[in-house]
């Protein structure tokens, strides 16, 4: 593969990670609540699981939801039980007072990545993207020092745009801007959450 091949390869799936979701979602909170720390920590957990589905895209995933789509019926409602829950908690919390570190009520740096990882990996339209969409840009007879390039593009490319994100959300505005306002945007954001689970159900 050319380094222009490459390149192609990173612009699309960045175009496709700048799209907004419900990580988008997710992370924007995190950042302004708990912190850049954290924030990082799920950047990076985007990363691993937007690479693990990749991956798998590449050992045949797509194949394998048609083969057996009710796996993809299925992973789908397991997705959307997940956000829905999310945003339940979201709305359920909303009116409490923003946890800080200070006091050790804020969300771990573990808790912080397994939600990362949690929400990434129960996306359904990550899949999707990576095994109709991805895997059919890829050249026939890719190597595997190829597909080791391809694959950590992925986690650089998915991880960066969420760096990005988390630094300028965890920025000390929008944290203030967050404790004024954490109420409603908790609800907003919840909002948010429940309607991409709520539209991954019914896609």
């Amino acid at each position: 593969m050319t380094f222009a091949a490459f390149a192609s390869i990173a612009l699309i799936h960045l175009m496709a990670a700048i799209s907004p979701g419900p990580s988008f979602v997710v992370i924007t909170r995190v950042a302004a609540a708990d912190g850049l720390r954290n924030a990082l920590l799920m950047a990076l957990a985007f990363g691993v699981g937007a690479t693990v589905w990749a991956g798998a895209a590449m050992l045949g995933l797509a194949a394998l939801f048609k083969v057996a789509p009710m796996l993809l019926t299925a992973m789908k409602f397991a997705g959307a039980a997940f956000l829905l829950f999310v945003a339940f908690m979201m709305w359920r919390h909303a009116n409490e007072p923003l946890p800080t570190v200070e006091n050790g009520t804020a969300q771990s740096g573990v808790a912080a990545f397994k939600l990362g990882l949690f929400t990434q990996l129960s996306n359904p339209k990550v899949p999707v993207f990576f095994g109709a969409v991805f895997v059919g840009i890829l050249p026939a007879g890719i190597t595997l020092a190829e597909t080791a390039i391809v694959l950590t593009l992925v986690l650089l490319v998915e991880g960066g745009w969420y760096v990005l994100v988390a630094r300028v959300f965890s920025l000390p505005q929008a944290r203030r801007g967050y404790v004024r306002l954490k109420t409603t945007l908790d609800r907003v954001f919840g909002s948010f959450i429940a309607l991409f689970g709520l539209k991954i159900a019914t896609s």
